[in-house]
Formats: C-alpha cells, structure tokens, sequence
C-alpha cells in the first residue's frame, strides 16, 4: 500500500489545509505582543498549531503502516449535504420544527437501514431538544412552526 494513500497522511494533509487557509483568511487581523495580545494573536497561534500536527501526523504516517483510505460513500455524502441544505432554505420560511423533519427525514435515507419509527422518535426528541435550548434556553428569536405563529 502507498504511504501516501493513508487515512492519517491525508487527514493530516488535511490539517494542514485547514491551517494555512487559516493563517491566508487572518493575515491581515494585527498580532499584537504576548503582553498585549491583538485580534489575530489566537487564530495565528492556532493555525500554527494546526500545521505542526498535520506536520506530525503526516510523518507518523510515514513511518508507520497506516489503514488505506476506503472508496467514497455518495449516497449518505450526497442525502445529508441535501437535508442540510433543506433545513437552510426551511427554517427562515417555515420554522423550526418543519425544518427539522425534513432534516431528519432526508438524513435517514442515508443510512443501511430505514426504520420509520426510529425516525420519528428521533425528530420528536430533537424537537423537544431544539425548542429547550434555543427558544426556551438561549431566548433566540426563531419560529418554531412559522404559518402557526409559534
């Protein structure tokens, strides 16, 4: 197996992406000193921090024998970017609760199995969920069923 192709060499490839589109997006944030620390101290260190273990990770990798990287599953990557994408253009016009079903709904056919139960219990619990701790918890200003007024 090519080194190259394992799951912790890409994934800390991957690592070191994310840091260095980091290090692009805050370049222009002012440093500041260890004492007086500026707006870009933090998201700079962390970038830092995020390239020296994708760095590490990566020459582990290396030297190691790793697990190669399994062929992409479409179909869940394909039904959960679309609930997700639902439950956006949902939740402004109707609400939450709407928003979820479908969230819930369409994320479901992604699996193995579909047990219609199973998902119904689970909207219904993270319904309940939802309404707690944004509405009831957080007191954000979000519709639960926007056409009903809630």
């Amino acid at each position: 197996m090519n080194r190259f192709l394992s799951k912790d060499f890409l994934s800390g490839l991957m690592f070191i992406g994310f840091g260095l589109i980091a290090l692009y997006f805050g370049q222009k944030l002012a440093l500041g000193t260890p004492v007086r620390m500026g707006p870009g101290w933090v998201p700079r260190m962390l970038s830092l921090i995020l390239i020296g273990l994708g760095g590490l990770i990566c020459v582990v990798a290396l030297v190691t024998k790793g697990e190669p990287v399994e062929r992409i599953k479409w179909k869940p990557l394909t039904l959960v970017t679309v609930g997700i994408i639902c439950f956006a253009l949902l939740f402004e016009s109707a609400g939450l609760l709407p928003a979820l079903i479908v969230l819930v709904f369409i994320s479901s056919l992604a699996g193995e199995e579909f047990k219609l139960m199973e998902v119904i219990g689970n909207t219904i619990v993270l319904a309940i969920l939802c309404t707690i701790v944004f509405k009831v918890g957080l007191g954000m200003n979000i519709y639960i069923v926007k056409m009903l007024g809630w």
